[in-house]
């Protein structure tokens, strides 16, 4: 479990707080704006109605005591940046600031952020990956790497991981089966490949590619 400050609960920031909830962190969330935190508070550890931008506001917090501290200021980037470099200044240990634009991210991280999230962006990208390419069922990227939910080729369909030698062939590895609400991971190498089965593959951008062309 965490100690985790949230500043700015908009779509973004509201949703962060009941995720992190869920994942059983102690969470204090943030906003100028009262309305914006109804919905979090029978959630969140605590909820304050604050300026950020001001110094003496985030010295009352403690914010050094926080394990973590995310900036989810979206409409103010001004106002964003001041508070990840007041964060910094005032001994925050982790700072995790949202931008929209590339730009916004360089002067978030020359101003104290430690890293830099790209909520809508990510979205966006993530569901264009899964509409574009035929029978991709979710997506995720990590750096260089990506994992892909695909359903099997039909040259695969009674084979197994071995048989295809699948690792070599495609530069890939299967990380899980899901079937029938199932996930297993990690299938052992005299798997058979069935065609209700859907497979989490993870390997380069461009060897994966190779793979969804032929779905």
């Amino acid at each position: 479990m965490k100690s985790i400050l949230v500043i700015g609960i908009g779509r973004f920031g509201k949703h962060l707080c009941e995720d992190l909830v869920k994942n059983g962190n102690d969470v204090m969330a943030v906003d100028e704006n009262e309305e914006n935190l109804e919905d979090i508070l029978p959630i969140v550890t605590s909820a304050k109605i604050a300026d950020c931008t001001k110094e003496e506001v985030l010295k009352g917090f403690g914010v050094s005591n926080f394990d973590i501290c995310f900036v989810c200021i979206g409409t103010n980037f001004q106002n964003s940046l001041e508070v990840t470099s007041l964060l910094k200044d005032f001994g925050a240990p982790y700072v995790i600031s949202k931008a929209t634009r590339d730009i916004q991210a360089k002067f978030l991280l020359r101003n104290g952020a430690d890293e830099v999230v790209y909520p809508d962006r990510d979205i966006a990208k993530r569901i264009a990956v899964k509409v574009s390419a035929n029978h991709v069922y979710d997506y995720m990227e990590m750096g260089e790497y990506s994992i892909y939910e695909i359903q099997p080729l039909d040259e695969w369909i009674g084979k197994s991981i071995k048989e295809m030698n699948f690792r070599v062939k495609y530069n890939a590895n299967i990380l899980g089966i899901k079937q029938s609400g199932q996930t297993s991971l990690l299938p052992d190498a005299e798997h058979i490949f069935q065609k209700e089965e859907h497979l989490m593959v993870i390997g380069k951008r461009e060897d994966i590619d190779r793979i969804l062309k032929r779905l």
